[in-house]
């Protein structure tokens, strides 16, 4: 049966960001993940313990307001590393599972520079994470959404890897990016599944809810990763119609309900 967590930068975001710990709960999330929290790592931690959740991903945070992250960007070395610490610290102290290592944008003259620094700083970052037994995720976003974010090609997401070298680095595979970038989900999931350590849904185009009214048959593709062995996680991250509350039928085959629901 398939697992899910709660993206809290995309869901519940009526409300503060502990206030979301909750909702999840009593929606029957049984996870959460998401960008770099805004509130302190011990409330963070109370919140997830009296709720009973796991957490799994958190993002290192962007950096500037023009960058989307720093882990790909030359000259940004001393930088990547104070975030991804701040990073790690965190995770640990809230009990994580796992950090996504944002790539950061690099304009196209730049790309091969970007992509010696973003070897360079996962290598270090691995052994850091290793050190305090937390994987490192890496995710191939699409360009009609993020222009010129480093890093966009499943292939090359597996290659950053290769060239790594570490056994706590993976694949963060979002259905919504993947459908965008190259369509063909199973074959290709199946393809770097031994890679593949969390997954992402939304429905395509507009990254709605991942039910029927869209280009994926979400209830195939949950099916059959969950036939293809997929042990980990399964993460909602995706924008709500109205009322994260309101739109949650796609999970109720999978446990999920409005509150008293």
């Amino acid at each position: 049966m398939p697992r899910f967590s709660a993206h809290l930068g995309y869901l519940f975001t009526d409300r503060p960001l502990l206030a979301r710990i909750d909702a999840a709960a009593a929606c029957g999330f049984q996870a959460i993940e998401g960008r770099f929290p805004d509130v302190p790592a011990a409330d963070f931690k109370h919140a997830v313990e009296r709720n009973n959740l796991k957490v799994l991903g958190i993002n290192t945070p962007q950096g500037g307001p023009d960058d989307f992250g720093l882990g790909a960007l030359p000259g940004r070395e001393r930088d990547w590393r104070a975030i991804f610490a701040q990073t790690l610290d965190y995770v640990t102290t809230v009990g994580g599972l796992a950090i996504h290592c944002l790539a950061g944008k690099v304009a196209p003259e730049h790309r091969r520079a970007a992509e010696t620094t973003y070897v360079e700083n996962l290598k270090w970052a691995a052994d850091q994470a290793a050190a305090r037994n937390v994987k490192l995720y890496l995710e191939p976003i699409n360009p009609r959404d993020m222009p010129n974010y480093f890093l966009s090609e499943l292939a090359h997401a597996a290659d950053i890897i290769g060239q790594v070298g570490s056994d706590n680095v993976f694949i963060q595979y979002d259905f919504y990016h993947m459908q965008i970038v190259g369509g063909d989900l199973i074959e290709r999931f199946k393809k770097y599944q031994p890679l593949i350590a969390h997954v992402q849904c939304s429905q395509v185009p507009v990254r709605h809810e991942p039910d029927g009214d869209g280009e994926i048959n979400y209830p195939f593709v949950f099916a059959e990763i969950d036939r293809l062995g997929y042990p980990h996680w399964i993460g909602a991250e995706y924008k709500p119609r109205t009322a994260t509350e309101s739109g949650l039928a796609w999970g109720a085959a999978y446990g999920l309900h409005a509150p008293g629901g």
